[in-house]
């Protein structure tokens, strides 16, 4: 056993709300991968530690989980074609694209997709994969041999597209799949990958596109099959306007009333976006348990709206944040998203909405609505991923809070990364990693891939 303390941070963020929360201001000790004491101001751990680590000049904070993400679009970043579309006609110009897609190009955008986020203090990912073109059976597996490769911890979506444009729907033929295709290979994923209990490393969910990319057979057999496996159920839902007239005009009933008639409307489900919803619908989702990934970047980029962040969570709904694919947020950086977050709700709800609530929501929140409750918060029994942050750059300086420092400030890139008590960056590097010739490789991909 190795017992290690970070001694002495210049700050901390626990992202524990409970009123008798411990003081963590002298540190947090971790032994073997799981975090086994909280040190007050001036003090000393119990245990004489193997290890110290100095962070007196870093702001510790739990690892942040993203909720939402689709690496594969690290390949289309910026695209011309689409730079100025809103969601239906920017998913229409990219379907095609995606179509060509080739496992060594998932594996390439899935790595820098990781990296990316671990850069930015990130020790879990979920991801929504939903685009299998011919030859891509496999894309589940090859992101599970990045995410080991790595070391992070992820969520990876099963996701699937049954609707095409022959039948009403809004992608083409080329991407979607047989519905007793997608249940068995849902089966085949959970099997193999899906890990249970405290410190799962790869877990495994299931994840119908969307209501307008879904026939409705196929979000129902969905929630059947996610109940009989017991995993978690995510999809887009309510993210524009477009896709609420979508559900009215072939359903006849808007979106919350959809996903309650397909069974969905519970707490094994979390939802990306969530931006229309009315009074009731809000009311509806909170009492139901059912999380919501709030993906702020992407909604002002598509011009989608601005999610009721604050009303979802106070009506009791598990808010998390989610940078959303990097061909509508343009990059995936999950601590400019939670600062993006802070003020776009600001907008919405005021200035005395407390910078500690968004950093909540990249971390408790976050790890709610992904159904775990051994992350997200640095407390005893709870598993050893967090950041450590410097605050030593020119936009930093004259700053009085460390922790508001992190949002108002900008912090964007975590000098430290440890995620189940292993570095996994050190000095603002990923550990093994040679991210120069990932990028020069990911970079012809993407080339290849938008030439056809």
């Amino acid at each position: 056993m190795t017992t290690t303390w970070i001694r002495n941070p210049l700050g901390v963020f626990t992202a524990d709300d409970s009123p008798d929360a411990p003081d963590a201001r002298g540190g947090v000790v971790v032994t073997d991968g799981v975090i086994t004491e909280l040190v007050a101001a001036g003090g000393a751990p119990a245990i004489a530690p193997d290890v110290t680590v100095d962070a007196s000049e870093h702001v510790v904070t739990p690892g942040l989980i993203n909720t939402h993400h689709h690496f594969y679009q690290t390949l289309t970043r910026a695209w011309a074609p689409v730079a100025d579309a809103p969601l239906f006609g920017w998913l229409q110009r990219l379907y095609p694209v995606w179509a060509r897609l080739t496992p060594r190009d998932l594996e390439l955008a899935t790595s820098v997709a990781l990296t990316e986020l671990l850069l930015s203090g990130c020790t879990t990912a979920a991801d929504h994969h939903y685009v299998y073109p011919s030859g891509l059976a496999e894309a589940v597996d090859v992101q599970v041999d990045v995410v080991r490769r790595l070391g992070m911890r992820a969520t990876l979506t099963r996701g699937s597209m049954s609707l095409g444009q022959d039948d009403g729907g809004l992608p083409p033929q080329s991407v979607v799949q047989d519905a007793d295709v997608i249940a068995e290979d849902c089966r085949r994923v959970v099997e193999r990958y899906h890990e249970r209990g405290a410190g799962a490393q790869v877990q495994v969910a299931l994840a119908p596109c969307s209501p307008f990319s879904v026939t409705t057979e196929g979000m129902r057999e969905a929630a059947e099959l996610a109940e009989a496996l017991d995993v978690r159920l995510h999809t887009h839902l309510a993210e524009t306007i477009d896709e609420e007239e979508f559900c009215l005009e072939r359903f006849g009933m808007r979106t919350v009333d959809y996903l309650e008639s397909v069974g969905w409307l519970s707490d094994r489900t979390w939802l990306a976006h969530g931006v229309h919803f009315d009074d009731g619908e809000v009311a509806r989702l909170g009492a139901a348990g059912t999380g919501v990934a709030h993906c702020p970047t992407s909604n002002m980029r598509l011009a989608s709206g601005t999610a009721r962040g604050v009303e979802l969570e106070d009506a009791g709904v598990a808010l998390g944040l989610g940078v959303d694919g990097s061909a509508s947020n343009d990059g995936s950086n999950l601590a400019l998203e939670a600062r993006q977050a802070l003020y776009l709700q600001r907008l919405r709800y005021g200035a005395q909405l407390p910078v500690t609530r968004a950093l909540g929501w990249a971390t408790r929140g976050s790890a709610r609505a992904l159904g775990r409750d051994d992350v997200g918060v640095l407390a005893v029994g709870k598993q050893a991923d967090l950041v450590m942050w410097r605050l030593d750059e020119a936009r930093f300086s004259g700053a009085h809070d460390p922790v508001a420092a992190l949002l108002l400030c900008g912090a964007d890139r975590a000098d430290r990364v440890l995620v189940g008590g292993e570095w996994r960056v050190r000095d603002g590097e990923v550990v093994g990693l040679d991210v120069p010739a990932l990028l020069v490789e990911h970079r012809e991909a993407a080339r290849r891939l938008v030439a056809g």
